[in-house]
């Protein structure tokens, strides 16, 4: 085995009133540097301490005596009112209703006319601007002569004049008496030659920093609060907050069509990941990601000019910053950080190509919502390091640390001890599989409209929290993050682009609700992607369904891939059509050692699904499919209603990865007979682990890659290492 650091990656936030603790800190965590965090300084005493030192630095805010000397350059965002329904005579539609004010101020500086938008939304059409008003008074727009009974929005620009994470963490952490920071837009002209000379005057002023943490660059992801401080609209991939007209006359003239508010708006769906992307609003980001890029460029050669590295932060003001496409690379930052939330979270760090080195953020961040009397952050901390574990086996980040507020940390002694527990595992994993390729036993390509940009990214709400809507979808992400299969991540253009690549596929997977971005809603009207799709299965490739896979109605089906998975759903359209395959086949390769069938959780599940004539039913519940089984010219198919991550789920897409691309004979290779311990093999390097991820002791069979096997017995959490 490799000789394992003892120190090393390991970063920890520190404060002024926390400089013993911090050492402390230092030396029985093993750690080699030292960051500070919003609302903290950086104490003196540490400034010479053999660490290296992380500074996070805002290039949008914490100076607010330029913002308010420059409110024309003050960052904005497109927000869409309710719905106000006309009922006769003039209808007045308040902007600011449902919206903090203290966050936002409607922007009627610039034209309104232009660039604001008010939809009749029962046409379906945007109202001439003669036929609208504006009144600051009331702060509502006013149309004289509404078509009775329509329903009416407005789409205007306001000015962020609070920093929405700002705000996030004031409210958090019950702050008072404080300076809300105002957030300004370093892309128009006079903010942006002021903020080359800040960030060149603010390393000229920190002489022991190491480490530039850009938080991030310029755009806020989509964070909007109600009058009551509480959230109320949040994408991470969110693009609404990253306009101005100034931004907007850019995008014009280099696409050569006029920009509407539509464009992001989406009909008050601001564009979420889940809406399928219309052209425009693709060209859109793809313009923003080539300004952000081109401008971060800039940042970082001062940084590097200046003796510094340049460290991004995934997450905050990071639009425009998608790190899976090529705009990314021409940054040349030296590192990326984000917060880790699960294995999902892990990989979308991890497998950053084109830095230098990657560093995760795990949770429990020490604010008070976590680390107050009677709060567990041992359990948070222990949850969040099994789950991120399975995915560092398969590509592990660089380095851990942790954020917040150190002094609440230290008033829980037994959480303290852990995380000195978990950087020692993580040096040790790191050691042993550093430059190591994983064995992989499939090649599966996620397939959505949004392809690698949204890699290990999709189906992501809101950073990895849960949605009753959504964890069945999410389960299936988080289960192959630390899964032995090749995870590539495909889009319909993809495939339109070149069909041929999916020949560099085993199985496609194609998970979500019907009619969104993640299952292709009206793409599947397209035949040069239908045909290509069934191509590639009739002639041998596997194909995972979940939840609505290909859902759309069209042409008298609902799954456009029916025939292929052997399952389409009841819309009401085919009532007539008696249903009579509902017998179960108990006895499939994917359910033999996935526990009771009966037991099986597929979430929230799908009604209204049932099997087509020679599809195989293997779970079904009061008449509606759970999991089938389907063959399809070379090819098979698998569909499954839903696919919450748990260890039998993993198990249970193991197996159905391996049946559907005729891989049965593959299964006893590094290989686990109790689905609560995984194999990761590392042939190359000569060795390979079982690990338990359950809390409790676990024995299995561990299978080798020839097929030989010995039994084992796992201590709760333990990881254990072998040479082949």
């Amino acid at each position: 085995m490799a000789d394992i650091q003892k120190t090393g990656r390991v970063t920890i936030p520190t404060d002024v009133d926390v400089v013993p603790e911090t050492l402390e800190l230092l030396r029985r965590w093993g750690a080699d540097a030292i960051r500070d965090c919003d609302g903290t300084d950086y104490p003196e005493e540490l400034k010479s301490v053999d660490a290296k030192v992380y500074s996070t630095y805002y290039t949008t805010r914490k100076d607010n005596d330029w913002a308010r000397a420059n409110p024309d350059e003050v960052q904005q965002c497109y927000i869409q009112t309710a719905f106000h329904t006309a009922s006769g005579g003039p209808l007045s539609i308040p902007l600011m209703q449902g919206i903090s004010s203290e966050l936002m101020r409607v922007n009627d500086r610039d034209d309104i006319k232009r660039w604001w938008e008010v939809m009749d939304r029962s046409a379906g059409e945007p109202l001439p601007p003669e036929c609208w008003d504006y009144d600051a008074g009331s702060g509502c727009v006013v149309i004289s002569a509404p078509e009775p009974f329509h329903d009416y929005t407005v789409s205007f620009l306001a000015y962020l004049i609070w920093d929405p994470v700002h705000m996030y963490n004031a409210v958090t952490n019950g702050w008072k008496n404080f300076e809300h920071q105002i957030t300004f837009d370093v892309r128009q002209p006079k903010t942006r030659k002021f903020t080359m000379e800040r960030l060149r005057r603010f390393i000229a002023d920190h002489p022991y920093v190491d480490v530039i943490r850009y938080t991030t660059f310029f755009h806020q992801f989509t964070l909007v609060f109600d009058e009551l401080r509480r959230e109320k609209y949040v994408d991470w991939y969110g693009y609404s907050a990253s306009v101005s007209p100034y931004i907007l006359e850019q995008f014009e003239r280099e696409v050569g069509y006029k920009f509407r508010p539509e464009f992001i708006i989406d009909q008050g769906y601001y564009n979420n990941q889940y809406r399928v992307p219309a052209k425009e609003y693709l060209d859109f980001m793809a313009f923003q990601r080539r300004e952000v890029a081109a401008l971060a460029r800039e940042m970082v050669d001062i940084t590097h000019e200046l003796g510094k590295e340049a460290m991004m932060f995934l997450g905050d003001h990071w639009i425009g910053t998608e790190p899976y496409l090529e705009e990314f690379k021409s940054i040349g930052l030296d590192a990326v950080v984000g917060s880790v939330g699960n294995g999902s979270t892990l990989r979308l760090i991890a497998d950053i190509p084109g830095v230098k080195y990657t560093e995760g953020r795990f949770l429990p961040y020490f604010f008070p919502d976590t680390f107050h009397e009677g709060g567990d952050p041992v359990k948070e901390a222990r949850e969040n390091w099994v789950t991120a574990r399975r995915a560092i086996l398969r590509k592990p980040i660089d380095r851990i640390g942790y954020g917040g507020y150190l002094k609440l940390a230290c008033q829980f002694p037994e959480f303290i001890d852990y995380v000195e527990s978990v950087c020692r595992e993580f040096r040790q994993l790191y050691g042993n599989i550093s430059g190591e390729k994983p064995y992989c036993v499939k090649r599966v390509a996620v397939l959505n409209c949004w392809g690698r940009s949204r890699s290990w990214g999709c189906h992501m709400v809101h950073h990895a929290l849960y949605q009753k809507q959504n964890y069945s979808y999410a389960g299936v992400i988080e289960a192959l993050a630390g899964a032995p299969f090749d995870v590539s991540f495909i889009s319909f253009n993809d495939i339109r682009a070149d069909p041929s690549l999916l020949e560099g596929v085993d199985v496609l997977i194609n998970v979500g609700d019907g009619d969104t971005a993640h299952t292709g809603g009206g793409v599947w009207e397209d035949p040069v992607v239908s045909a290509a799709v069934k191509r590639f299965i009739w002639n041998g490739g596997g194909l995972i369904g979940v939840g609505e896979p290909s859902g759309h109605q069209y042409q008298g089906r609902f799954l456009q891939l029916a025939q292929v998975l052997g399952v389409e759903k009841e819309t009401g359209f085919t009532l007539n059509y008696d249903k009579y395959n509902w017998d179960e086949h108990q006895s499939h390769f994917i359910l033999e050692d996935c526990g009771v069938p009966a037991e099986l959780d597929f979430g929230e599940g799908k009604k209204g699904i049932y099997a087509l004539e020679g599809a195989e039913v293997l779970v079904q519940r009061d008449k509606e499919v759970q999991l089938a089984a389907n063959g399809y010219g070379l090819g098979r198919a698998v569909y499954l209603s839903g696919l919450p991550y748990s260890f039998e789920n993993c198990r249970l897409l193991y197996r159905a990865i391996l049946w559907s691309s005729h891989g049965e004979d593959m299964l006893h290779r590094w290989y686990s007979s109790n689905c609560h311990v995984e194999v990761h093999a590392y042939v190359q390097g000569g060795k390979f682990c079982a690990v338990n991820n359950a809390e409790i002791p676990q024995n299995t069979t561990v299978y080798r890659g020839d097929g030989t096997h010995f039994p084992l017995d796992l201590a709760p959490g333990e990881i254990r290492w072998y040479e082949i």
